[in-house]
């Protein structure tokens, strides 16, 4: 199983488990998670929500060859139906409480799905990147917004322009997490955050949550909406074409033959 997806004390758990392709998501994984996201929702046993992978990887991202086979050019529309829409709304849309725990990379939407997350630990190896630009693609998830929130418009235009990785401390300083551990004590922490939460009344967490976000919950879904039809476009154009070829033949794209 790629996403390994158990339910104990409470706390639903999942977790990136292909760790011999670094952890890259497929639309199988998204849509495993999707289901059981929205599952837990409606499961009043589930009072909180733990993402995490492997002591030495969180994830690479998109598996891109997974992802090219379903690259199409659209304006948005039925963007709905893929499976990594289906994920990111229902962990956008989560009442519960989740907590995230980071070791290792976390690329792209490893990175951006974390702003939709409430309770975000790293390990002192965590690396994060928003390499989309350099793919000739576009900031998704809503992370035009959120990030630039969370870490102000210099430190954000910095991270989603340049696509340049940066370690668990910028991160913490950033306001992208709320805290740095060991790597061997990482996970046992996470999930001592989460056992914390399972033990509160569920319904003020829940109420607690929701108005946490109520400022930004139409923003975030204008933000991904527009974000998608960039995204759409962009994953067809020659710029991302030509970013995909140098990473499957291992060479350094380039980009000056466009305007």
């Amino acid at each position: 199983m790629d996403i390994l997806s158990s339910i104990s004390n409470g706390v639903l758990t999942l977790e990136f488990n292909r760790p011999e392709r670094k952890n890259a998501i497929t639309s199988a994984m998204y849509q495993s998670m999707a289901d059981a996201i929205n599952a837990a929702e409606q499961d009043t046993s589930v009072r909180a929500l733990l993402i995490c992978g492997k002591p030495e990887i969180f994830t690479a991202g998109n598996d891109l060859e997974d992802f090219m086979k379903s690259a199409r050019p659209d304006d948005g529309a039925g963007i709905e139906s893929r499976s990594v829409y289906q994920f990111m709304m229902a962990l956008a849309n989560c009442s519960k409480p989740v907590v995230a725990a980071v070791a290792g990379a976390a690329v792209g939407i490893g990175t951006t799905l974390l702003l939709h997350c409430d309770l975000v630990y790293a390990a002192d190896n965590a690396k994060f990147s928003v390499p989309f630009v350099q793919l000739g693609l576009c900031p998704e998830y809503g992370s035009s917004l959120l990030l630039t929130q969370v870490a102000g418009y210099p430190r954000a235009a910095e991270k989603l322009m340049l696509g340049e990785a940066f370690l668990a401390q910028e991160a913490l300083e950033m306001g992208l997490i709320s805290k740095i551990l060991p790597a061997a004590e990482l996970r046992a922490f996470a999930e001592a955050q989460a056992a914390k939460l399972v033990a509160l009344p569920a319904s003020s967490l829940r109420v607690t949550k929701q108005l946490m976000k109520a400022a930004r919950k139409g923003p975030v879904a204008d933000a991904i909406a527009a974000e998608n039809v960039h995204f759409g476009a962009m994953l067809v154009a020659p710029e991302a074409r030509e970013a995909f070829m140098a990473f499957f033949q291992k060479r350094k794209p380039d980009f000056s033959q466009f305007a």
